[in-house]
């Protein structure tokens, strides 16, 4: 049988163990995570001095807890050479249905997680039963499955966060103060994995499966039954990595965990283990996770676009498998599970002298940079942290030209994070900006539910936070800087009503789900509409915030209600994408409206092709909220909300709006 342990046959003098000139090279090559791992380390450290402080190294530890938990799951299937793309959506599954039945079903907390873990190894076991008895390749199955698993979290929370238990919310915090849990139960889970991987007969089967299934088969193994176990195990570790997700944000995010498969796979494969099977083991998976962890944490503490932290971490996982290709033709080979005897033995003690000699020079290296960097990352200017919930969209830009406009004239350095629309992610980026030692943040969130630990966070390290356009739940703001978004839904509604003369078809196109700003809106276009009996709705559809969703969705929508007369999209970019849809229809048999009073928006509202859009002032917001945030920062009293006025934009306006 194959296992994860790589040894050279020959070094380069031809000589057993490589204990030749080439001992070096063939160290590093064995050993290719753990060295990224240090050089990342030490070339942060000398980056930044704000890396190496103890709040830091902990967030870095919590940032990867989720990722390394799902990778651990997934070390099983990728060593019986399998995929599982599902445990994202699996995670955000286990973690809903618990939120669900703890509180909308009054279940008690107990049985609650029991049932979401449940929910996680019931997802698992249905990969397994259609890979191993229903013949789909592992891609297709649990391609599947991440589908379903997402559809069902949303169906089960209608697209809305649910609180989490407080009993449960737990698992997010921190022991006597300082140590986080999340890393506490990364830490169990990977000493659960090592153990079943190198202790357990259905680990000796993993690497037997992985090695050659067909002679595994004929040995004896019972390969259909060992895969419903490897992949109810994968199951099992998502539903634990979507609980420890949503006890960091108090809450369940049916579209948390996004993207996080990918992660879970790149730290598999960072961390050694071959996508051919066979290879693979819980610490290499562990370093993988961590890489991943210091490379953004790093990455956001010197500013680095996330647009480039995406480029960087594909060039990383290329590296990755690069270096796999390149120690196989350099004669490191698998060692048969079997080989653990007196080798085994005698490898050991050089092994643990080796990473024994790794934590040294580390720390030697970091010590003295943390010297040399003792007090280079403090500056005369004031320093603000900009956490948008995403840069994919024109109004969330236009907010962060307002304020770096802002910061520049006040003189204030302002460091923007992108959290792409991922709760957690924003999370990360908050805890960074706390451990870095800011003087204020302004944070846009994703979810006003999710932002509330983080900020609370910031809070007790007596950093003001000021929210921008949208509030933070159960936190303390110094200022919340905002359009009214259910009194813009409301005028919406009027505008539409009215230029139908109060009777019509329409249809609404809502935002991505979960979001504060899509529930407020159609808040506001739901109780602004009640006034107006004779507008019948005719379907509402999700389209993410999105113009390419917005198209293929309103297209979509007109073979089924060709009759429709009217739109409102929850943002300019959904109803520019319906105007392309309706072609000669926009502007003239069916009316549009939009929101937030994009530049693209406008224009069309000039062109006549958008009726109206409900105009937020972007720039301005970002303005007023640095201007608040650098007041907060020198202890001077601000506004607890400053309200950005709202207008309804028509063609009889839009000349004279500046926006």
């Amino acid at each position: 049988m194959a296992t994860d342990t790589l040894k050279s046959t020959t070094g380069a003098s031809g000589a057993p163990g490589g204990r030749a000139p080439g001992g070096l090279r063939r160290l590093l090559l064995d050993n290719g995570a753990l060295t990224a791992l240090i050089v990342l380390v030490v070339a942060m450290s000398a980056l930044s001095g704000d890396f190496l402080t103890t709040d830091n190294l902990l967030n870095i530890g919590v940032q990867a807890a989720v990722t390394a938990i799902l990778a651990f799951g997934v070390t099983f299937v990728i060593v019986s050479a399998g995929i599982d793309l599902s445990v994202g959506s699996v995670a955000a599954l286990s973690a809903t249905v618990l939120a669900w039945t703890a509180t909308s079903e009054g279940v008690p907390v107990w049985i609650a997680v029991i049932l979401a873990v449940a929910t996680g190894i019931a997802c698992g076991l249905v990969n397994g039963v259609l890979i191993s008895y229903g013949k789909l390749p592992p891609f297709i199955a649990t391609l599947a499955m991440l589908s379903v698993g997402r559809g069902l979290s949303l169906v089960i929370s209608q697209g809305s966060p649910i609180p989490f238990p407080g009993s449960v919310s737990h698992l997010g915090d921190t022991l006597g103060g300082w140590l986080p849990v999340p890393v506490l139960v990364m830490i169990a889970l990977g000493l659960v994995t090592a153990l079943i991987l190198g202790r357990t007969y259905i680990g000796r089967s993993m690497y037997a499966i992985g090695g050659n299934e067909e002679a595994a088969r004929l040995s004896g193994l019972r390969v259909k039954r060992q895969k419903l176990v490897i992949y109810a195990l994968s199951g099992l570790f998502a539903a634990a990595a979507g609980i420890v997700l949503a006890s960091r944000l108090s809450s369940a995010q049916p579209q948390a965990a996004q993207g996080y498969e990918l992660d879970a796979i790149a730290a598999v494969v960072i961390g050694g283990a071959s996508l051919a099977g066979g290879t693979g083991k819980a610490s290499g998976t562990l370093i993988g996770a961590l890489i991943l962890a210091v490379l953004r944490n790093g990455l956001n503490l010197l500013s680095v676009s996330s647009f480039w932290q995406q480029v960087v971490i594909g060039v990383v996982i290329a590296l990755a498998v690069l270096l796999d290709t390149v120690r196989r033709k350099a004669g490191a080979t698998p060692v048969s599970s079997g080989a653990g005897g007196a080798a085994g033995l005698k490898g050991k003690g050089p092994q643990a002298v080796k990473y024994g000699l790794a934590v040294v020079l580390v720390a030697a290296v970091v010590g003295g940079l943390s010297i040399f960097n003792n007090g280079s990352s403090s500056s005369a200017n004031p320093k603000l942290g900009l956490s948008l919930s995403t840069l994919n969209n024109p109004f969330f830009v236009q907010i962060k030209a307002g304020a770096q406009a802002e910061a520049k004239r006040l003189g204030a350095d302002l460091t923007v994070t992108d959290a792409q629309n991922d709760a957690s992610q924003q999370a990360n980026q908050l805890q960074n900006f706390t451990s870095e030692g800011v003087d204020s943040i302004v944070v846009n969130p994703v979810d006003s539910d999710a932002a509330g630990p983080s900020v609370r966070s910031a809070n007790k390290s007596g950093i003001p936070v000021v929210g921008v356009d949208r509030g933070v739940n159960k936190a303390e703001t110094a200022a919340l800087v905002a359009s009214d978004n259910v009194a813009g839904g409301k005028l919406g509604a009027k505008a539409l009503a009215e230029k139908l003369g109060g009777k019509g078809k329409i249809v609404i196109l809502q935002g991505q789900a979960g979001t504060s700003a899509s529930r407020e809106r159609g808040a506001g276009f739901a109780e602004g509409l009640k006034a107006y009996p004779g507008i019948e709705v005719l379907a509402k559809q999700p389209a993410d915030f999105d113009r390419t969703k917005g198209l293929d969705v309103m297209t979509n929508l007109l073979q089924a209600h060709p009759d429709v007369q009217g739109v409102f999209a929850e943002n300019d970019e959904m109803a520019l994408g319906a105007i392309k849809a309706l072609g000669s229809k926009a502007g003239k048999s069916v009316q549009v409206i939009g929101f937030d009073g994009t530049p693209d928006g406008l224009k069309a509202v000039e062109d006549g092709t958008l009726y109206a859009s409900v105009a937020q002032q972007p720039k301005e917001l970002g303005r007023i909220a640095v201007e608040n945030a650098l007041r907060a920062a020198d202890g001077k009293k601000t506004e607890r909300t400053v309200k950005v006025p709202v207008k309804v934009v028509t063609s009889e306006n839009v000349a004279g709006f500046t926006g």
